[in-house]
C-alpha cells in the first residue's frame, strides 16, 4: 500500500463531483453523507457483536411477517433519526415499517428528496458473524414542496432514482452508490472515522463465473430456472467446466461480490413465492439501478427491474442481476415454460 496516496473522503468527493454540474444544490451529496454518517454509527455496533447486548432476535415482527433481529430495529432507528435530523430529507420508507414517515419540521417539508431503506440486510447473518449491510435508495419527491411528501413519492419506479447504493459490513466496512454518472466505493478508514475512495469508477465485468442462487429450493423453481442451473453446473463450451456457486445468504453481500468479479445473482419466483421473495422498493430497484450505472444488467425475467411501476409499498419482485452476458444467458431459459405456482 502506497502511504503517501492522498486520501479523498466522501465529503471531498460528493462536493467535488457537485462542482461538475454548475446547476446541482449540493442537496443531494448532503443527503449522501448523512446515509453514510448513520452507517458508520451503525457500523460501531455491528463491531460490538457478541460484546454488548445487541445479538439475537428482538421478539418482534415486521410488516413482512419477519422475525426483527436487535440490530435490525436499532439500525431502522439510527437511519430515521439521523435523516429526521438532515435539512435535506421530506421522509422515509423502511423495510421495518409499515407506513412511510413524514417529517414535519419546516426543512423537511421544504426537501426535495424521499429516502427508502432496507436498514440491515441479511440480518440472518448477525449471530454468526457473516457480511451483512444497509441499501438505500434516494428519489426526487413528486409531491410540492413545502407540504409533507406522500405515498406517490415512495412509489416511483426504479428508472427515476437519483442514486442508491449500499454500506457493506464485512472484513471491512464499504460504502458503493451510484448516481447517473457512475458508481464508486469508499472504504471506511477507521483511524480517522471516514469513508476514503477506494473503488474509482467501479464496472461490472461483462462475464462472470459464479452463480448465486439459494439452491436448497431447487425443487421450488420453474424448469427454466432448473435448466439455467443444470447449465451453471455442467461442463459448457463457453466455460469449459462448471461454473462456482457461491451465496452468503445477504443480498449485499452477494451483490458486491458480484459487482467486482462478476457473475449473476437470483433471486426467483417459486411455488412458495409466487412474486419473488425479495422487495421492489428496497432491494430490487436500488440495486438495479447500482448494476446499471455499472455496465450490468438487471431482470424481473421479463423486463427491466427500474421499469416496474410499483403498486405497494412492500411489493415483491423476482430478481435476475449482474453480468451482462450470464443474466441474458439465464433469461434465455427463463422463457421457456415454467410451472411456477
Amino acid at each position: 500500500m502506497n502511504s503517501h496516496r492522498k486520501l479523498i473522503t466522501l465529503d471531498e468527493f460528493t462536493i467535488q463531483e457537485t462542482r461538475q454540474f454548475p446547476q446541482a444544490t449540493g442537496e443531494l451529496s448532503a443527503l449522501l453523507r448523512d446515509i453514510g454518517l448513520a452507517c458508520k454509527i451503525i457500523n460501531k455496533q455491528v463491531l460490538k457483536a457478541g460484546l454488548a447486548d445487541i445479538l439475537g432476535k428482538h421478539g418482534a415482527t415486521n410488516v413482512q411477517g419477519e422475525e426483527q433481529m436487535k440490530l435490525d430495529v436499532y439500525a431502522n432507528e439510527m437511519l430515521i433519526s439521523v435523516l429526521r435530523g438532515s435539512a435535506d430529507c421530506a421522509g422515509i420508507a423502511s423495510e421495518e415499517n409499515d407506513e412511510h414517515v413524514c417529517f414535519a419540521e419546516d426543512f423537511s417539508v421544504n426537501s426535495k428528496y424521499v429516502v427508502l431503506f432496507d436498514p440491515l440486510d441479511g440480518s440472518s447473518n448477525i449471530d454468526v458473524n457473516a457480511p451483512i449491510g444497509t441499501i438505500f435508495s434516494i428519489y426526487r419527491r413528486v409531491s410540492p414542496l413545502g407540504q409533507p411528501c406522500t405515498t406517490e413519492d415512495f412509489l416511483q419506479p426504479g428508472n427515476k432514482l437519483m442514486a442508491a447504493g449500499y454500506v457493506i459490513y464485512g472484513s471491512s466496512t464499504m460504502m458503493v452508490y451510484a448516481t447517473k454518472i457512475g458508481v464508486n466505493g469508499f472504504t471506511l478508514e477507521p483511524s480517522i472515522g471516514e469513508f476514503c475512495l477506494s473503488h474509482p469508477n467501479m464496472k461490472c465485468p461483462e462475464k462472470g463465473k459464479i452463480y448465486s442462487i439459494n439452491q436448497g429450493n431447487t425443487c421450488k423453481y420453474s424448469e427454466g430456472t432448473k435448466a439455467f442451473l443444470d447449465y451453471c453446473m455442467e461442463n459448457n463450451k463457453e466455460q469449459g467446466r462448471p461454473f462456482s456457486h457461491r451465496y452468503i445468504g445477504s443480498m449485499v453481500a452477494d451483490m458486491h461480490r458480484t459487482l467486482i468479479k462478476g457473475g449473476i445473482f437470483m433471486y426467483p419466483a417459486d411455488k412458495s413465492n409466487a412474486n419473488g421473495k425479495l422487495r421492489l422498493q428496497y432491494e430490487c430497484n436500488p440495486m438495479s439501478f447500482l448494476i446499471e450505472a455499472a455496465g450490468g444488467v438487471a431482470s424481473n425475467g421479463s423486463m427491466r427491474i427500474l421499469d416496474i411501476v410499483p403498486t405497494e409499498l412492500h411489493q415483491r419482485c423476482p430478481i435476475y442481476i449482474g453480468s451482462k452476458n450470464m443474466v441474458e444467458k439465464a433469461l434465455s431459459y427463463a422463457d421457456s415454460p415454467a410451472t411456477v405456482a
